[in-house]
């Protein structure tokens, strides 16, 4: 691994990953409905933002928010989609699944594994769900990943530099750990310098302006579109080249 630390942008808009390939982030995560914390984007959005990035491209495949134990119905649905991303020429996914007992299934996350090679294979956030995350770390390491997506099991990375240290320090060459969530510009050499992390990961999003010129304020459910904040991205990688 390069001793240059890097940033992953997570995208929810094309717009997004404009931005991060514009700015010097190495790769994308790609994700729909930001507010339910990731799901699959469609494939219309996926092979668009394909043929607009050079960058490295990992959608996120997740077929609903809440848990990880998915249904028989519901892995039908991860196999698919990830035969849909090798289609699209995408570098990988980001992917989680768990036993009941939020453990991580190892069983199912190695046929993920094989169904997506030679795509690499990011584990998610699922490893922040797991009861011990050393055994979670093992058995992740064990399933082929090349990464793991984590928040240290806590809401926010930054509070939990120490076990990201010791995360790091045990995964070694094995796997790549990863930290995001809450992750800015404010505080990311810290928390490199902390963990010794070399990704990382943040959405550095905001609502973009709606520019319709009429909004009917009886209704609530409009939502809003997250985009990057370009100058929010530029920082964090001038944080991590400093």
């Amino acid at each position: 691994m390069s001793n240059k630390a890097v940033l992953e942008v997570c995208a929810f808009h094309i717009e997004s990953c404009l931005i991060a390939e514009k700015c010097g982030a190495v790769r994308v995560e790609l994700c729909d409905n930001p507010i339910e914390g990731g799901t699959t984007p469609s494939y219309g959005t996926i092979k668009l933002v394909r043929e607009k990035i050079s960058i490295k491209l990992y959608p996120i495949l997740r077929p609903r928010s809440g848990n990880y134990f998915y249904s028989d119905e519901e892995f039908d649905i991860l196999k698919d989609d990830i035969e849909m991303c090798k289609q699209l020429g995408c570098d990988g996914i980001s992917v989680g699944i768990s036993k009941i007992n939020s453990e991580v299934d190892t069983e199912r996350l190695k046929r993920i594994v094989e169904w997506a090679g030679p795509m690499g294979v990011t584990c998610n956030r699922i490893f922040d769900c797991a009861p011990d995350a050393f055994k979670a770390l093992e058995d992740i390491i064990s399933c082929g990943c090349e990464r793991i997506l984590t928040s240290g099991q806590k809401s926010a990375a930054p509070d939990a530099a120490e076990l990201l240290k010791q995360l790091v320090d045990k995964a070694g060459d094995r796997i790549i750990i990863m930290p995001g969530a809450g992750v800015k510009s404010s505080n990311i050499a810290k928390l490199r310098d902390a963990s010794g992390a070399k990704e990382f990961h943040s959405s550095a999003r905001k609502i973009a302006p709606n520019p319709v010129t009429y909004i009917n304020k009886e209704v609530s459910d409009y939502g809003n579109v997250y985009i990057a904040d370009e100058a929010e991205v530029k920082a964090m990688i001038s944080a991590l080249n400093s």
